[in-house]
């Protein structure tokens, strides 16, 4: 099932930002709490929090109650979309580079 355009561009949003992509990066190697995240950053922890709230809302962090925390961690399926648009251009590209190698090679 593909996902809607709006799910596909809130995951493209989301992704856009680089501090959004850094914080993607730190929770594929282990589940953080939001000041843990912050710690890593020269930014405050709300602008932490407004960043983990776009990712959320693009489902692409998970946040889970523990005690009075909430403990985030990367939920890699929204991606899929963002992989089935690039796969377009990798093909492209490897259709192009294939082109360009038969031109020079034929002179």
């Amino acid at each position: 099932m593909r996902p809607s355009p709006a799910a596909a561009n809130a995951v493209f949003r989301a992704i856009a930002d680089p501090t959004r992509r850094v914080i993607l990066d730190r929770l594929r190697a282990a589940p953080a709490n939001a000041g843990a995240l912050a710690a890593d950053f020269h930014t405050s922890r709300p602008a932490i929090s407004k960043h983990l709230r776009v990712l959320r809302e693009a489902k692409l962090v998970i946040d889970t109650p523990v005690g009075r925390e909430r403990l985030y961690s990367v939920n890699p399926v929204p991606l899929q979309s963002v992989a089935g648009w690039l796969e377009g251009y990798r093909a492209f590209w490897q259709t192009s580079l294939d082109q360009l190698k038969r031109n020079l090679e034929g002179t």
